[in-house]
């Protein structure tokens, strides 16, 4: 099997060698055959990465210890899920599995558009095949999953090796969120490659008009989400498994992951400006070349070793093709723009400050100076070794002190920019919509301070938080109002046609909701306590409105590790609301331990329970308890920015016609000129 997969890999190479190539020529001759050919290729390309990644999927499965990569990532008393995980723990089953998920989406975007759009999808595949081959690089001659432990035998021959057992998979990764994890957000990652193909195949082949941003809406929205879901799930995983208490701790890799999305989000507003008005077009076509090369740069940092990271890979000898493949693609981009920049010329201007444009442009230099800021603090310590030869970090306070106001005005323009007209807006306009939800929240502020806020931050997010929800509320409101009253229903019954009318609209409304959901549940971290303490069976500990107590603490001898667990009785006034069992695990495979964290969760706050380990003093056992509030709510807000991309993402149900019959006129009177019996049009709100 470890043959048939690098075989498959080896011919899906050379089979992108022809589809590059061939592209190449087809576009150049305009020949259909050739065309047709070319397209087939990409398609047989992704088939045989399919093929050599199930194979190494097959050898993880069946314990094929002679396999070098197989022997550092599992071992026999692994469970099967985390098996099929253990696939992405390294650096080389990581990049097939990049260019398995890189491969859905060709086959997919070659398959749907297959003898459709001929001036355009010869460039798509040209650049798609040109992606996968770097990668295919790395699989096949690089970083091969497919190496085979062997020895030479006295005769000077190579002898295969068979291990009796492997070293067994990371603790950090044996937790069941680390199986849909990665996946999701390279998914993400990946996934942005097909916006990037038809921006520059629009580029180069001047395709005409809008055409390749209604082609690509849809991907990367859902490019987009799957980011997105990718953060919020590797937050939780940071939140469950590294037991420090906290979610997010600008980490190098989790910035890398941030920065894409950020840019990507900037698209997506962006675009309904060239949408509607044919302006931003040289804005947007760098927006797309910026996320893609963001998510090289991201997998660069991952896997460089130039960044210390809990989530990186170990350094490595492949930075430089990740650099220089960077640098490539950014000449091709440049030039590609140059030569054809007069294509890109917009329609129109902005005429107003106070419209739609200028909240998406506003929204747009925002997110970019975000993302100029986390990128500035990733890469200070790489900088500072460069230049003065040591390595010089910036903290969290850094990048809280840059993105707490840049997010604060983010969330301002999320509760603004949709409800502005476009080209202008005018005073009684601005009064109608935000008057009221405006006064709202600053009462909601007030409220807040009275009842003992202080912080400036939290004070202002709770003000723009009520502010955006009302502004929402409003907008499904208005909409919902005026079809239910055409069409005699009820006001819920309105709410759902409304939003089935305009999905992409309503549907980030709802999205805009999450993150308000998010914000709010960030804000709490404000509030945030810890306490720790060494306590021997009986002992007790009060945080907050909660009192642990330590009753047993064991040990267990399970399959893959051992135990040490201590089981912690939770009382809250005097009532014993739950029992927590916070635990250390020991892996003897690979000689590691994992933390297993006990979290009691409600929407008000989380308690946070960590087994510490032994003191070295007294031996005895360590609890460290957190009172996190408000951190329900940052999941919760995921799972609706979920529902509302998912619901952007479904096709507009037409409006129907109400019909009313026509009365036949009276013998008696005389016949007038005949009038069209009344059409009521239910239009969609926009």
């Amino acid at each position: 099997m470890d043959l048939f997969g690098s075989f498959a890999l080896l011919l899906a190479f050379l089979c992108g060698l022809y589809a590059f190539g061939g592209g190449i020529a087809a576009i150049v001759t305009r020949r259909p055959l050739l065309i047709k050919s070319a397209r087939h290729a990409g398609m047989a390309v992704c088939v045989l990465i399919w093929l050599g990644f199930g194979s190494l999927a097959y050898l993880f499965q069946t314990d094929n210890f002679s396999m070098a990569y197989v022997v550092e990532h599992s071992n026999r008393t692994l469970p099967a899920f985390f098996k099929f995980a253990a696939i992405w723990a390294g650096q080389e089953g990581s990049l097939l599995f990049w260019s398995f998920l890189l491969s859905i989406y060709v086959f997919s975007v070659l398959f749907a558009y297959r003898g459709k759009h001929p001036e355009l999808m010869p460039y798509v595949g040209v650049v798609v095949a040109g992606v996968q081959l770097f990668f295919l690089t790395f699989n096949n001659f690089l970083a091969s999953p497919f190496q085979i432990l062997g020895s030479a035998a006295p005769s000077g021959a190579m002898q295969w090796i068979m291990r009796p057992d492997g070293n067994g998979l990371n603790p950090l990764l044996q937790y069941p969120e680390m199986v849909i994890h990665p996946p999701i957000l390279y998914s993400g990652y990946t996934g942005f490659t097909i916006p990037f193909a038809f921006a520059l195949a629009a580029l180069l082949g001047r395709y005409p008009g809008e055409k390749w941003i209604h082609l690509t809406r849809r991907w990367t929205m859902i490019a987009w989400g799957f980011q997105g879901v990718g953060i919020l799930l590797g937050a939780h995983w940071a939140y469950a498994v590294l037991g420090w208490g906290g979610y997010w701790m600008w980490d190098p890799v989790e910035n890398a992951s941030l920065m894409p999305w950020l840019t990507g989000t900037a698209f997506l507003h962006s675009v309904m400006m060239q949408e509607k008005r044919g302006m931003m077009r040289v804005w947007n076509v760098w927006l797309v070349f910026t996320t893609f090369l963001l998510t090289i740069f991201g997998t660069f940092l991952t896997r460089s070793g130039v960044v210390n990271s809990v989530h990186a890979f170990a350094q490595s000898k492949i930075g430089p093709w990740f650099l220089g493949f960077i640098g490539l693609v950014l000449v091709v981009c440049f030039v590609s723009f140059w030569r054809n920049r007069d294509y890109l010329r917009s329609d129109n201007t902005l005429d107003s400050l106070v419209s739609r444009e200028s909240s998406f442009l506003f929204n747009n230099l925002i997110l970019l100076v975000a993302c100029v800021a986390v990128i500035s603090g990733t890469l200070f310590p790489v900088l500072s070794e460069w230049v003065r030869g040591t390595k010089i970090s910036v903290g969290v306070p850094f990048f809280n002190m840059i993105n707490l106001p840049i997010g604060l005005f983010l969330l301002f323009l999320t509760g603004v920019g949709p409800l502005l007209a476009w080209r202008k807006t005018s005073m009684a306009s601005l009064r109608k919509n935000f008057g009221g939800p405006l006064v709202i929240g600053i009462v909601a502020g007030v409220v807040g301070m009275a009842l003992g806020l202080r912080d400036f931050y939290v004070t202002t997010c709770l003000i723009l938080s009520v502010f955006v929800t009302l502004t929402i509320l409003l907008e499904f409101y208005r909409g919902a109002r005026v079809i239910a009253s055409r069409g005699n229903t009820n006001l819920l019954s309105g709410v759902a046609q409304l939003t089935m009318r305009n999905t992409r609209r309503y549907g980030g409304y709802v999205v805009h909701f999450g993150i308000v959901l998010i914000f709010l549940g960030i804000s709490g971290a404000a509030f945030n306590q810890d306490k720790q303490a060494e306590m021997p069976p009986g002992a007790q500990m009060q945080i907050g409105p909660y009192r642990l107590t330590h009753q047993t603490f064991d040990s267990t001898q399970l399959g893959n590790y051992t135990s040490e667990r201590a089981t912690i009785a939770v009382d809250r006034g005097g009532k014993q609301i739950i029992m927590l069992y916070p635990e250390k695990r020991f892996y003897p495979s690979n000689q590691e331990s994992g933390t297993m964290v006990a979290i009691y969760s409600t929407l008000k706050e989380d308690l946070y329970v960590v087994y510490a380990g032994h003191s070295p003093d007294t031996q005895q056992p360590v609890i460290h308890a957190y009172l996190n509030p408000l951190v329900k709510w940052i999941w919760l807000g995921g799972a609706i920015v979920v529902l509302g991309t998912l619901l952007a993402l479904m096709p507009n149900r037409q409006p129907m016609l109400a019909l009313r019959t026509a009365v036949e006129p009276s013998r008696a009177a005389p016949a007038l000129s005949p009038s069209p019996a009344p059409i009521q049009h239910y239009d969609g709100h926009d």
